[in-house]
């Protein structure tokens, strides 16, 4: 019986003993991702006196194309192979997700592919009006709870911070395996009248699927809402301004809580 338990308390030690090695190896690559991430010519952390100014940056006055809440910059790196003639800037919060973009594309040479590390709420004050011309949202966060609807980077409060700095009639992408988020798009789309490009309701059960749409995330590949589907819309964002409909839109959700609780 000692000997079972004296085994079995060994055991936990080295389970235990392991995690923290893991866990303190993963805290200094993450260390070592910042440092080497403060040192990449196509990062830029927080900068200041960017609006107008990232023909600079770029070298060149081609059209920019942001991925926000890009993580790892996939869609930031597959669309700046894909496009040369194009300018494409992923601006995430977390410096180790954007290390793996940045460098990537520093390997790759790929010079029209950049980062920006800063806030989404804050991404006005970065560019000047018209300074960007299409916006993709890659799988980001669903937010799926009601009271957290306001973060979802669709809702109308984003996107009449993305009027503030893209071209008239630019367009936003949108891809995600979230039934809840492609569902709240729509209504957004809807209910503020944006002209619908494309809505494609299961992007992989087509036969023929564009190039833009074969670049796959991580946060794809994990399948986090096992849906089995990813949904994708284009649309357009108008130069006037967002109608005042919010009320509408909050009374939707509510609906939509109320149904699903009942």
């Amino acid at each position: 019986m000692e000997l079972h338990f004296r085994y079995f308390c060994r055991l936990l030690s080295q389970a235990f003993g392991s995690e923290k090695y893991a866990s303190e190896n993963m805290g200094q690559k993450k260390l070592q991702r910042f440092a080497e991430v403060n040192t990449f010519p196509n990062v830029l952390q927080y900068p200041e006196n960017m609006a107008g100014n990232w023909k600079d940056f770029f070298h060149n006055q081609q059209p920019i194309t942001l991925e926000l809440a890009c993580g790892k910059g996939e869609y930031a790196v597959g669309l700046g192979r894909l496009f040369p003639d194009r300018n494409f800037l992923g601006v995430d919060l977390k410096g180790n997700r954007i290390w793996v973009g940045a460098k990537k594309a520093l390997q790759e040479q790929l010079t029209n592919v950049g980062f920006l590390r800063t806030q989404i709420d804050r991404i006005a004050t970065y560019f000047a009006p018209g300074e960007v011309a299409e916006i993709w949202l890659t799988f980001p966060d669903p937010q799926l709870r009601t009271s957290k609807a306001r973060k979802r980077l669709t809702h109308p409060k984003f996107l009449r911070l993305y009027q503030q700095i893209m071209q008239p009639g630019g367009y936003i992408h949108l891809k995600t395996d979230s039934p809840s988020l492609y569902r709240f798009t729509k209504w957004v789309i809807d209910l503020y009248d944006l002209p619908v490009v494309q809505d494609i309701e299961d992007v992989y059960a087509s036969e023929m699927v564009s190039d833009v749409l074969k670049i796959k995330t991580h946060y794809e590949s994990l399948d986090i809402a096992q849906s089995n589907k990813v949904h994708y819309l284009q649309f357009v964002l108008p130069a006037t301004p967002l109608p005042d409909k919010d009320d509408a839109l909050k009374l939707l959700l509510l609906e939509e809580e109320a149904d699903r609780r009942s």
